[in-house]
C-alpha cells in the first residue's frame, strides 16, 4: 500500500489534473485560501477579544463560552448551517456552502487563539504591570508596550494550534461539494482508491506540519529574546571570555 501511495503521490498527473479531474495544486491552493480566511477572521476577532479580557479582567465568561464550542460536532453543525443558508442562494455560486464552512472553521479557530491571548495577558508579573503604571502610562499603553509583547509566546501558541486544527477540519469543505485537499479523501474512499485517499490524508499533515514549521519560525523572530531566553552565540562569546578574563566565570 505504502509504495502505490507513493506511486501515487509521483503522478504528474495528479499533481497537475486533466480535463475532467482537478489536480493538487488546484487543490492546494483551495485549502489553503480556506484555512488562511478563517483563521485571519477569527484573529481579528479573538485577538482584540482576548487582549480585552484579559487587561480589564471582566467578561471572562467568553473564553470559558468559547472552550466549550470546541465541543460541538464540526460536520453536523456544517450540515445545519447549509440547511439554513443555502437556500438563500441560487445560480452559479457556491457561497451557499462556502459560508456556512467558513463559519465552521472560525467557530473552530476562536477558541484557541482567545484562551491563549487571555492567559498570556492573564500571566504578566503584576510587578511589571505595576512598574508600567507607575511609570505613568496609560492603560492602553500598558496593554500595547507591557502586556501583549509579554503575551506573545501563548498568543502564537494558541494561533500555532488554531492553524493546525483549521488546515485539518477544512477537509470537511469536500463534503459540501467544495474543493480542498478533503475531495482526494472522500473521494478516495467513495470509490474504494485507497492510495488516494490515504496520500489526500498525507498531503493535509504534510500541509499542517509544514504550516507550523513557518509559524515558529516567525514566533522565533518575533518574541523578544528576553522572554524566550535566545540569545546570539556571537554576542556570547566576548561576553563569556571578559568574564573568564575577569575570574568571574572561575567562582
Amino acid at each position: 500500500m505504502i509504495g502505490e501511495v507513493i506511486k501515487w503521490l509521483n503522478d504528474p498527473g495528479h499533481w497537475h489534473g486533466t480535463k475532467f479531474d482537478v489536480g493538487i495544486t488546484s487543490q492546494l491552493e483551495t485549502h489553503l485560501r480556506y484555512s488562511i480566511v478563517a483563521v485571519l477572521i477569527a484573529l481579528l476577532i479573538a485577538l482584540p477579544a482576548g487582549l480585552a479580557i484579559g487587561h480589564t479582567g471582566k467578561a471572562t465568561s467568553l473564553v470559558t463560552v468559547a472552550n466549550a464550542v470546541r465541543a460541538l460536532p464540526t460536520v453536523g453543525v456544517l450540515v445545519l448551517l447549509v440547511v439554513i443558508i443555502s437556500p438563500h442562494y441560487h445560480g452559479r455560486t457556491n457561497l451557499g456552502f462556502l459560508i456556512p464552512t467558513e463559519i465552521v472553521l472560525v467557530l473552530l479557530a476562536i477558541p484557541a487563539i482567545l484562551a491563549n491571548t487571555f492567559a498570556g495577558v492573564q500571566n504578566v508579573d503584576p510587578a511589571v504591570r505595576d512598574a508600567a503604571y507607575g511609570m505613568g502610562m496609560t492603560g492602553p499603553q500598558v496593554l500595547a508596550k507591557v502586556e501583549l509583547p509579554n503575551s506573545l509566546p501563548l498568543i502564537f501558541s494558541g494561533l500555532r494550534s488554531a492553524a493546525l486544527q483549521v488546515i485539518a477540519t477544512t477537509t470537511i469543505a469536500s463534503y459540501v461539494t467544495l474543493g480542498g485537499l478533503g475531495r482526494f479523501i472522500y473521494d478516495g474512499f467513495y470509490q474504494q482508491d485507497f492510495p488516494q485517499m490515504i496520500s489526500g490524508g498525507v498531503l493535509v499533515a504534510a500541509l499542517a506540519l509544514l504550516t507550523d514549521l513557518i509559524l515558529g519560525t516567525v514566533q522565533r523572530y518575533t518574541v523578544s529574546r528576553g522572554l524566550t531566553g535566545r540569545y546570539s552565540t556571537k554576542a556570547a562569546g566576548p561576553v563569556a571570555a571578559t568574564l573568564q578574563e575577569s575570574g568571574v566565570a572561575d567562582h
